[in-house]
């Protein structure tokens, strides 16, 4: 059974239960904070990523914070902003910070919920994907700005180059 299929047997539609329901479904570690929070561990190909979620019924809005931990020497940080800058640039959806006092690197997505149109499993569930693919996809490139000395546009061009061809 799909985790949409189990979600959809039962009667609520708190978003944060869906949540969990792909957290259980996906064995990720969660720790479900309130009724309308919850924060999980996902591991990535590059490193572990901290997800939380949660539901603001009086902005009718879910948001979702993803976060990694980064430590980049002081003078990386304007060419690091700029690989935000462009990063951001390349993203349909959600936008990425840098939390200089917590050290964490930041994607942050806010989905507007309708009334009359709640979100689904399948939407909560791509919410989470855009945000790991956006942190996997970029990760490379916050990495060789930071500690390998490289310009932002040569870090996000390798970092974003797919390979071609036949091994």
């Amino acid at each position: 059974m799909s985790a949409a299929e189990f979600y959809y047997s039962s009667d609520s539609l708190n978003p944060i239960d869906m949540v969990e329901t792909l957290a259980e479904h996906h064995a990720w570690d969660f720790d479900r904070m309130n009724e309308d929070q919850i924060a999980m561990a996902v591991e990535g190909q590059w490193r572990t990523y901290s997800i939380s979620l949660a539901l603001s019924p009086r902005d009718n809005m879910l948001r979702l914070v993803c976060t990694f931990e980064m430590d980049p020497p002081q003078e990386a940080m304007p060419a690091l902003y700029e690989t935000l800058s462009r990063a951001n640039d390349m993203v349909w959806s959600g936008a990425f910070s840098f939390w200089e006092t917590q050290r964490l690197m930041v994607w942050r997505y806010g989905l507007f919920l309708a009334e009359d149109q709640p979100a689904d499993m399948d939407q909560i569930e791509r919410m989470i994907t855009a945000a790991l693919t956006a942190a996997e996809r970029f990760y490379p490139a916050f990495q060789l700005v930071a500690w390998a000395d490289h310009s932002p546009e040569a870090a996000l061009d390798m970092a974003l180059a797919e390979a071609v061809g036949r091994a």
